[in-house]
């Protein structure tokens, strides 16, 4: 099927087309001609049954027949004597010593079969469609119909045939070519546009045809791909940018305490500073390689199992002096476990940074099949308008909640994206004083522990 593939669509579509075409003529030619070739031998059928009952009245009559019987002049026509010897009698165009149908052959004419013989019998140049019946004195009528009308139409309507249709396919197929060929010129256009978008950042788009068809929807769906790598460009951009620069600063400051200690030759003054500024760097080495994992990995291939979150929420909680867990029943979802854990951990870390006096974190059913865990801590509060942008990574707040030295910038953005890979939403709220982080998460009935 190399030359298949090798086709344009434009060729397949044709030959597809084409190839159907041809198929439809030929059934709808067959039919025709089926059609035609009943109607034919019907209508000659018809004409000798006509004169065999004309026969068959006048001996019927008892009268004395004429010495020519009367039949169209297209006919042949013989009566037999009830033996079957000889032609007792004829119309002018029939040979009154030798019958038409011998022995055999009357016998199947006689049961309704129309019986074929060579012309020469009759002095005819093509061959007889016979028809028989037998008399009630016993004598056989005998209506020979010559074929050679038959033949010629049968002869005329297959020339035709050879001649109309492969002149109308040539016609239809160059017509198929030229209305596929405007058919797929926008598909043309999208191809031109898409080879003039680069790599590079534009705001160009491919053309959407005026059409409301799936050419339409493609270009759609073309321009609202384009729009999202345009997105994912400029934030991978900035991503790359803010983690250039928050990993600038503790290698600056690193560098900058080890040149003070080479001078003054006092290691053990900065040590602790420098431990300090590789914790912070290994946190965000760490934090940018889960993110870039997530963003890599298939939740589909994840392997999942699963967790228990009253059991998970009280041993965070023994981690704090200021965290407390709230009181309810035992709540189960399915997932990666250390995930699990990250997520919790991650907001648990941010309330507590920014608590005045306590954390406390709750996990309560939500309907049937989904649960739901909160961490509300009693700090400053964070604007309703600025509530998103804090799953932003490396988002920078303007008030008490900006980003301290204690974290890297890229905690609730790993909450977002690992609650988003087990089925869940995460969201702030107001708790005044403070925030609720609300964590939904797919819900595991008990029954299947």
């Amino acid at each position: 099927m190399r030359w298949w593939a090798s086709l344009s669509l434009r060729g397949r579509l044709v030959l597809l087309g084409t190839t159907g075409l041809v198929v439809g003529l030929s059934i709808a030619g067959a039919a025709m001609a089926f059609a035609m070739t009943y109607s034919f031998r019907g209508s000659l059928d018809r004409s000798a049954d006509a004169t065999v009952a004309e026969i068959a009245s006048l001996l019927d009559e008892g009268g004395k027949l004429p010495e020519a019987l009367p039949a169209p002049a297209n006919q042949v026509v013989q009566i037999l004597d009830p033996q079957r010897r000889g032609v007792v009698a004829g119309d002018r165009n029939a040979d009154l010593l030798v019958p038409i149908l011998r022995g055999p052959e009357v016998e199947r004419a006689l049961r309704g079969e129309r019986v074929e013989v060579p012309g020469d019998r009759a002095v005819q140049p093509d061959s007889l469609r016979v028809t028989a019946r037998q008399a009630a004195d016993g004598r056989i009528i005998l209506v020979a119909v010559p074929l050679a009308d038959y033949h010629r139409s049968l002869e005329l309507l297959r020339n035709a045939l050879w001649v109309t249709y492969p002149a109308l396919i040539a016609v239809l197929v160059a017509v198929a070519w030229r209305v596929v060929g405007v058919a797929l010129s926008p598909v043309d256009r999208l191809r031109s546009g898409a080879e003039r978008i680069t790599g590079a950042a534009t705001d160009e788009r491919l053309p959407v045809p005026p059409s409301s068809d799936e050419i339409q929807r493609l270009a759609i769906t073309l321009n609202h791909m384009l729009d999202r790598l345009a997105v994912s460009r400029a934030r991978q951009r900035s991503f790359i940018a803010d983690a250039a620069h928050e990993l600038r600063s503790p290698l600056a400051s690193i560098r900058i305490q080890i040149e003070v200690a080479q001078k003054l030759g006092d290691w053990a003054a900065v040590s602790d500073d420098v431990i300090a500024d590789l914790d912070r760097l290994a946190r965000l080495v760490e934090d940018l390689l889960l993110l870039a994992r997530a963003d890599a990995s298939d939740p589909r291939r994840a392997a999942v199992e699963p967790v228990e979150l009253r059991t998970l929420l009280n041993s965070l909680a023994k981690r704090y002096d200021t965290v407390t867990v709230e009181p309810g029943e035992s709540l189960w979802t399915e997932g990666d476990p250390d995930a699990m854990l990250r997520i919790v951990l991650n907001l648990v870390d941010n309330a507590v940074r920014h608590a005045h006096s306590r954390v406390t974190l709750a996990a309560v059913p939500e309907g049937t099949s989904e649960v739901l865990v909160t961490v509300t801590d009693d700090g400053e509060g964070i604007p309703a308008p600025l509530r998103e942008r804090v799953f932003d990574r490396f988002a920078r707040l303007d008030d008490g909640r900006a980003r301290d030295a204690g974290g890297s910038g890229l905690g609730l953005a790993i909450v977002r994206e690992l609650t988003r890979r087990h089925g869940g939403t995460v969201r702030l709220n107001d708790a005044r004083p403070g925030v609720r982080a609300e964590v939904r998460l797919p819900r595991l009935p008990d029954s299947t522990m």
